[in-house]
């Protein structure tokens, strides 16, 4: 998901939300494919700041994150994901970012497709255009057009944002409770690899708060509180560059999100969900 500022530096934010995706382990992606059935949908999350710490914090911030999924494990899948967030610092002038994002992974994991524009205050931050491709050996390459034209390659055990989803609900669904993974989804130049850590925690018993959690489409499904943390491979440390929490459904929908910064915290409430009918493959 994905471009937030903190003070001087740029945050690029790999949001699993639109990272929705998931295999067993040692699986291929084709036979988990019919395992996990994710629903074409189209969600508003309205944000705001939630827990604010350091000089650098900004003293309030709103925002709204709109993300549009479609396709399936025949078709592939399409992920369309805006993120615009108004940050105002205890010193200076509001900090407004604008990140827009357009992705598509085909069912298998072989292929994977991405676009990413950010902006801040109006002026190009970041653009990036690339494509990977997954060789019948596993092998992985990526082919940039943007920021700056190369070719390079990733490691083998590397996820895409759909597949890891996947993994994510496969694994929730057999009562496992962690999933480690690398995690690639082309942010930042468009070379970032994050190693993931996610902890899943057990389905709660009550309702869900927001209206349009009501959804009839969400209705009987099971979920579970999710919390991805994202570390950065480059910095020595064990602390996490972001920690993205949401209760995930069965189906790949997600609510009540929360993205920790670090020095501070943004929630996520849902506002407006829209499940679209899933095509069966031919």
């Amino acid at each position: 998901m994905k471009s937030v500022r903190s003070g001087s530096a740029e945050r690029s934010v790999g949001l699993s939300i639109a990272l929705v995706a998931g295999l067993l382990a040692g699986a291929s992606p084709a036979a988990a494919a019919g395992l996990v059935a994710l629903a074409p949908h189209r969600a508003v999350y309205d944000l705001t700041l939630v827990q604010s710490k350091g000089l650098k914090a900004p003293t309030s911030a709103r925002g709204r994150i709109a993300y549009d999924f479609s396709g399936s494990s025949c078709e592939g899948y399409v992920a369309n994901f805006r993120q615009m967030v108004e940050l105002d610092p205890a010193e200076g002038p509001q900090r407004v970012t604008d990140m827009r994002s357009a992705t598509f992974e085909d069912g298998e994991a072989k292929n994977f497709r991405f676009e990413i524009d950010t902006r801040v205050d109006g002026q190009q931050n970041e653009n990036i255009d690339g494509s990977v491709a997954r060789s019948a050996d596993g092998a992985l390459s990526v082919k940039l057009q943007r920021p700056k034209a190369g070719n390079f390659d990733l490691d083998r055990d590397i996820l895409f944002p759909t597949e890891h989803m996947r993994r994510i609900l496969t694994a929730a669904r057999a009562g496992e409770t962690i999933v480690q993974a690398k995690v690639f989804d082309g942010s930042e130049t468009g070379e970032k690899v994050y190693d993931t850590l996610t902890v899943i925690g057990r389905p709660p018993g009550d309702e869900a708060s927001e209206q349009a959690a009501h959804n009839a489409a969400l209705q009987g499904l099971t979920r579970w509180p999710v919390a991805i943390s994202y570390f950065d491979r480059d910095k020595a440390d064990d602390v996490p560059a972001y920690v993205m929490s949401f209760d995930l459904y069965e189906n790949g929908i997600a609510r009540a999100l929360r993205i920790d910064y670090g020095d501070f915290v943004l929630a996520g409430e849902m506002t407006s969900l829209e499940v679209m009918a899933q095509h069966p493959c031919q």
